[in-house]
Order: C-alpha cells, then sequence, then structure tokens
C-alpha cells in the first residue's frame, strides 16, 4: 500500500525496453543521437510546435532551475504560488541558479495563484526604480501541490496578467501529463496556446526511470534554448550519453504511452476519494483533479492504516507524536501509474477497521 510518492513508482515497461534497444551499440554523445531527435519531434508534433526547442535533464529541479534562469535575470523576481515547488521543496536551487534572482510569493486557494493577487503585487513592485528588485518571470505548477488544476482559460488570465509587464510565463509540468490526461484538451492549448512560453515537462513521476524536458516555445525559443544549453552545460546537467535519457522520453510520448499512464493515476485516485467519502472519516479540503488527494484523518484512523503497512506522508506537516484519537490529521495520498484496485482496497479496508 504504496501512497507516499509517484515518485516510488517502477518504470512503465516500455521505457525500459526503450533503455534497452538505446543500448545495443554505439551512438552520437551529447544529444547527437536518434533518440533525442525522436523525442524533439515527438514534443513538437504532440505541442503542435514545430519550431519548439527541446532539452532533457535528468530532474525537476534542474529543469525548473535552470529554464527559470533562463528567463529571470539574478536582479529580478520570480513570482510563484507560496507553496510552489519551487519554493518550498527546492533548495533554493531557483534562485542559486539564476545567481539570485528573488522569488515574490503569491496567495491562491487550493494552490492555484489567484489572479488579482498577482496582479496587485506586480502593480505594486519597482515603486523606487532601482533600487529595487525588478519584476523577471511567472511561474505556474501543473498539477499544482495540491492536486488541483489550471485550466486554458486560468492560464491564458495569468499570461496576460505577466505579459502586461513583458514578463514571460513558465510551467513547472512535473505532472503535466495527469493535468493534460484529466482535462482532455490538446497539449498546446495547456501551454503555448495559453501563453506559457516555457514548460518543464515531467516524466519521472508517470512512468520514466529519469528524464524532463524544458521546452521552449514562441518566438524567443531559439535564443532562450541555446542559453538554457549554456546554463545546462554549465550546471553539470548535460548528459555526455544523452541517449538514455532521450530514450525514456520518446518512449514515454510514442503512440500516447504519457496520457494512458497519467489517465490510470488519475483514475485510481478518483477511487480512493470516492472510498474516503464514503467511509465517513475523512474530510477532504481540496478538489481531487489529478493523482492525489489530501484527506483528513482521526489520529486512531492513521495508526490502524500505519499499523496495516500503509505508506503515505503527513500534509502539511509532521504532527506531534501523541495527542487524542479523535484529533484531526492531514496527509497526502499519492497514486501513481501501477497503483492497484486491490492495494486501494485493502487501505480502505484498514481505514474502516
Amino acid at each position: 500500500m504504496w501512497f507516499s510518492s509517484d515518485n516510488a513508482a517502477p518504470a512503465a515497461p516500455a521505457v525500459l525496453e526503450a533503455l534497452a534497444r538505446a543500448n545495443e551499440g554505439p551512438a552520437g554523445s551529447y544529444g547527437a543521437d536518434p533518440w533525442t531527435a525522436r523525442a524533439t519531434a515527438l514534443v513538437r508534433e504532440i505541442f503542435e510546435a514545430p519550431e519548439a526547442v527541446v532539452l532533457p535533464v535528468v530532474t525537476g529541479t534542474a529543469a525548473n532551475s535552470l529554464a527559470l534562469a533562463t528567463l529571470c535575470p539574478p536582479w529580478a523576481a520570480i513570482c510563484c504560488h507560496e507553496h510552489a515547488h519551487v519554493q518550498e521543496d527546492e533548495c533554493g536551487a531557483p534562485i542559486f541558479y539564476t545567481g539570485g534572482a528573488t522569488l515574490w510569493l503569491i496567495p491562491g486557494a487550493h494552490a492555484r495563484i489567484d489572479p488579482e493577487a498577482l496582479e496587485r503585487r506586480l502593480a505594486q513592485a519597482c515603486h523606487a526604480g532601482v533600487h529595487n528588485v525588478q519584476r523577471g518571470a511567472v511561474t505556474v505548477t501543473q498539477a499544482t501541490e495540491l492536486g488541483t488544476l489550471y485550466r486554458p482559460a486560468d492560464l491564458r488570465r495569468i499570461a496576460d496578467i505577466a505579459g502586461a509587464w513583458d514578463l514571460p510565463l513558465h510551467m513547472d509540468g512535473a505532472r503535466f501529463a495527469n493535468a493534460a490526461a484529466r482535462l482532455g484538451v490538446s497539449p498546446a492549448e495547456l501551454t503555448w496556446k495559453a501563453g506559457v512560453q516555457a514548460l518543464s515537462l515531467g516524466a519521472t513521476k508517470n512512468g520514466a526511470l529519469g528524464v524532463e524536458a524544458v521546452v521552449f516555445f514562441g518566438e524567443e525559443a531559439e535564443r532562450r534554448g541555446w542559453e538554457f544549453e549554456l546554463r545546462r552545460k554549465r550546471g553539470g546537467h548535460l548528459l555526455s550519453k544523452m541517449r538514455y535519457a532521450s530514450a525514456q522520453l520518446a518512449a514515454w510520448l510514442e503512440d500516447g504511452l504519457w496520457l494512458e499512464l497519467a489517465a490510470r493515476a488519475n483514475a485510481a485516485a478518483d477511487r480512493l476519494a470516492e472510498g474516503l467519502r464514503a467511509s465517513g472519516l475523512a474530510q477532504i479540503p481540496h478538489p481531487v483533479e489529478a493523482n492525489m488527494v489530501f484527506p483528513t484523518l482521526p489520529r486512531a484512523v492513521h495508526a490502524r492504516l500505519q499499523a496495516a503497512g500503509a505508506r503515505y506522508y503527513p500534509w502539511p506537516h509532521e504532527p506531534a507524536p501523541d495527542g487524542p484519537d479523535d484529533e484531526p490529521i492531514g496527509c497526502r495520498l499519492v497514486c501513481a501509474w501501477n497503483t492497484a484496485d486491490e492495494d486501494i482496497d485493502a487501505f480502505l479496508a484498514a481505514l474502516r477497521g
């Protein structure tokens, strides 16, 4: 009963098979190989963006931080949600790779940026000119850290606010596949058609062994892509044997596998949430829109679940070691592409006691 993270899931068989094929004999290094070319072609086709620049890396933190460093100078600020991954879970990497850019934290319900709050923050900035941190970029997380989604209209509104100050919009898409599978709109509608200029496309949480891709869209794509390449090399994230990353990405994208895997994870979260609600023991404060559920359960129920072998994280923080049995404690339950109905049913049976 593993619900700790989609990072705990294995790689999909098709991805491992692709790696084995990529391992047959020599190939060009540093991305000069057919797998990198194929991954690039697939991203361009799927996103309806024939001029997009596609650059693989192996971690989400590298993808986000190097992309934001490409978009934002060190004397400026990146606007993000106050609970964004770039703020809470990347050890200051965006600040490090930008050379000192600031994060401006924007509130919003269910971990989605409130457009009005963003608009106010940008309007109030830079009142003293050279003495102030400047406006730099905006980043959104799709799906958010609380498993909620931005619709195309939501993204367009944020992009328009950013665009009024000539700021680029970046998307942390570690769980972009879950969003695309749920919303049923094209990847293009969720990115460049809605004003997104740079995407960190995550595959690791959704069936890959370890690969992400930074994708630049629009008129600045080529220039930004070249700058990113230099930053990737200087930052130690250019793989000499790039084929092993790109082979994963290509296999993941081929024939819609990425959406199929994400849809499985989303469906598992739906089944889990339905069972939690039916139990009468859980409160679920956030909409279940991707592959994560954030229930609040009595302390005694957590004890039963943990005794039965369920693995998950308390959320948003570790509770005190002792307390009354009926004390409500939040947690995060994450489903993956391989989460089995049997595991969900066993979890719910342990929950009911």
